[in-house]
Order: C-alpha cells, then sequence, then structure tokens
C-alpha cells in the first residue's frame, strides 16, 4: 500500500475539522504530555527524582529504597529523619486513585479555561473533586510563582475589585459576613477606594514574567507594595509607574530607576505603562468569564491567568510546566483545607 502523504493545508484543514476536545488531544499528543505506558507513581517518581532522591520531610538526600507496596509501587526511607514514603507523599496527587491520563486531560481543561463542571465531565470526576483539584493544582503553581523575578523595564500598577463573599454561607460556623448581601454585578455601597474594594499590586515585565496578588482591603501602602514586590526585581532596572506615591520607597530600597507617568496612556520614550493597563484588562475578563470569583480564591486565580494568558511561552511549553510541576510541587492539602480559608486576603 503505498504512503498517504498530505500537503500542509491538508493536515490544517483535517486540524479545523477536529473538536474541542480531540484539538485539545492533539495538542497533548505534540506536547508529549501523553504517556499512556505510565503509571502516575512511575510519572512522578522520575519527575521529582531527576535530579536526585530527596525526603519531602526533611530536605536530605539520604534516602533509600525500602522494598514495595502490595501494588507495586516503590517505597523509601529517609535515613536523616526516619521517614518512609512513596513518590506521591505530600504533592497533591497524594491519596487518590486517579491514573495519570486523568491528571493529563484536568491540566487540558485549565489550559483551556474550562469550568468545573466541564473539567468535571471531560474526567470522568465529581463536580466537588473537580473544585478541589482545580484549587490544590494552582496552590502548587503559587509556590513556583513565588520564585518568579522581574527584570529590564518593569510596570506596575494596582488594580481594585469588590469584595467577593461568593461560597460562604452566613449560616457557616466558621464565616461572619462583614456587610449586606447584594446581587452579583451590582454596585458597591461606598464611593472611592473604601474598605468594600480588595486591592491587587501586579507587576509585569517585557519578557512576560508577571507578579500579582491580592495584599488588603482598601488603598494599598507603601508596605504592601514593599511586601509583594521587595526582592522580586533586578537591581537597576526601570520601573514605570503612574503617580502613586507608594512605589517611591521600594525604588529607593531596590535600587530601581522610577519612571512615574501622570496618565496611563502617557509616554516618556519607550516608557509607558500600557502593559500593565491590558493585563490589568485581561486579568478582569478572565474573572468575568467564571461569573465571579471569590475572593479567598481570588490568588488562584491571578496565577492561573499569568501562566495561561501572560506568560510567552507556548502552549505546549505552558502545558508541560503546569503538569510537571504541579504533580511533583511538596505540598501537603486536605480537601477540607480548600474551602476553610479565610474569606479575605490576610
Amino acid at each position: 500500500m503505498d504512503d498517504v502523504k498530505l500537503t500542509v493545508n491538508q493536515i490544517i484543514d483535517a486540524i479545523k475539522m477536529l473538536t474541542s476536545s480531540e484539538y485539545n488531544d492533539f495538542i497533548a499528543q505534540l506536547s508529549g504530555l501523553h504517556r499512556p505506558e505510565d503509571s502516575i507513581d512511575a510519572y512522578i517518581e522520575e519527575q521529582r527524582f531527576n535530579n536526585g532522591r530527596a525526603c519531602p520531610a526533611c530536605g536530605s538526600n539520604k534516602v533509600v529504597r525500602n522494598g514495595k507496596r502490595k501494588d507495586g509501587v516503590q517505597k523509601f526511607c529517609c535515613k536523616e529523619c526516619g521517614r518512609a514514603f512513596v513518590a506521591k507523599s505530600s504533592t497533591i496527587a497524594s491519596g487518590t486513585r486517579k491514573p495519570l491520563d486523568t491528571w493529563i486531560k484536568y491540566i487540558e481543561c485549565m489550559m483551556n479555561w474550562a469550568t468545573v463542571r466541564e473539567s468535571a465531565e471531560r474526567c470522568n470526576i465529581s463536580e466537588h473533586t473537580s473544585f478541589i483539584w482545580r484549587h490544590k493544582i494552582l496552590d502548587a503553581m503559587r509556590i513556583m510563582m513565588d520564585r518568579v523575578t522581574l527584570e529590564g523595564i518593569v510596570e506596575a500598577d494596582e488594580a481594585y475589585l469588590p469584595i467577593s463573599y461568593k461560597g460562604n454561607h452566613k449560616n457557616s460556623k466558621g464565616f461572619d459576613m462583614q456587610r449586606a448581601p447584594r446581587k452579583r454585578g451590582s454596585e458597591i455601597h461606598k464611593r472611592g477606594l473604601s474598605n468594600e474594594l480588595v486591592c491587587i499590586p501586579c507587576a509585569v515585565d517585557r519578557n512576560g514574567q508577571s507578579i500579582g496578588k491580592a495584599t488588603n482591603i482598601g488603598q494599598c501602602s507603601s508596605e504592601d507594595i514593599n511586601g509583594l514586590l521587595g526582592g522580586k526585581i533586578k537591581d537597576q532596572s526601570s520601573f514605570c509607574t503612574d503617580g502613586n506615591s507608594v512605589y517611591r520607597k521600594l525604588t529607593k530600597e531596590e535600587n530601581l530607576n522610577l519612571i512615574q507617568l501622570k496618565g496611563g496612556k502617557a509616554k516618556k520614550g519607550i516608557y509607558h505603562i500600557q502593559h500593565i493597563n491590558s493585563y490589568h484588562s485581561d486579568l478582569k475578563r478572565f474573572l468575568g468569564f467564571f461569573k465571579g470569583v471569590s475572593t479567598k480564591y481570588l490568588n488562584n486565580y491571578i496565577v492561573w491567568n499569568n501562566l495561561v494568558n501572560f506568560a510567552k511561552e507556548t502552549y505546549q511549553e505552558k502545558a508541560s510546566m503546569f503538569l510537571n510541576y504541579v504533580l511533583t510541587a511538596t505540598i501537603s492539602e486536605r480537601f477540607e483545607d480548600v474551602a476553610n480559608r479565610p474569606p479575605l486576603p490576610e
């Protein structure tokens, strides 16, 4: 039988006919994420210990093999602290029995902004599990994002969003509603930068790196800015902001070249804050897609947006980063910990 050779245009036409689910599977195949021959335990062991085994409890490299479980999973023992563990211990996959392919599908769903319900249907898991997975994955990504540093021309500004108590119920024993409820989308009761707004200082550079976090209620202070960006911007970088004085203290302490612009569209040569303004617009559009985000989960969605919508890596690189990091990051979190976090940033 003669080999069938397709032209580039024929391949493109065939790709256009794929359904959304088929397209995502196709992209994952290209990125090398699909490895059906691997169990999740084998995959995590390979990725987590590729630079040598380390104890998830104390970090020691004095780790030896310690037999196998009845299901064939390799066990390890730390000779420093005496802890016995497996490759999945202290990861978000610890205690779960879902195969690697399910986690891959879930990461693909997150790469494509899938809702909790859509992700649950595609991955054949419950909506509750889908919601918990989303936030355990994003909690792991926040650890990685905490290591981000900015350099070159860095733009910074604050965004403000109404406080949302979505998901916190008035009958909850651990929650005290601080204000009268209002319908979603309605205006807040106070004008200006009141205590009904959460402040999100953000900074981006022109290499696709970004930092953002809900830090406080109402107007931010120099301490809020320093707490978020202190040590995160490389020495001698150019720091572009609006005329807000809260950035001046950080500039002096971090040895930055401060360029302040009076208007959001003003320019001084190559210096402007249009990238950070665009970042804020994309962030609000992303949050709006989910019909409102509870303030207690806001920082997770900021990290999600930073990776999926702002970072300059390709789809395949982002998907691989998502999968490899979240399944190997050392993090211990129970299901109930996700829902019981404080309703406002601390």
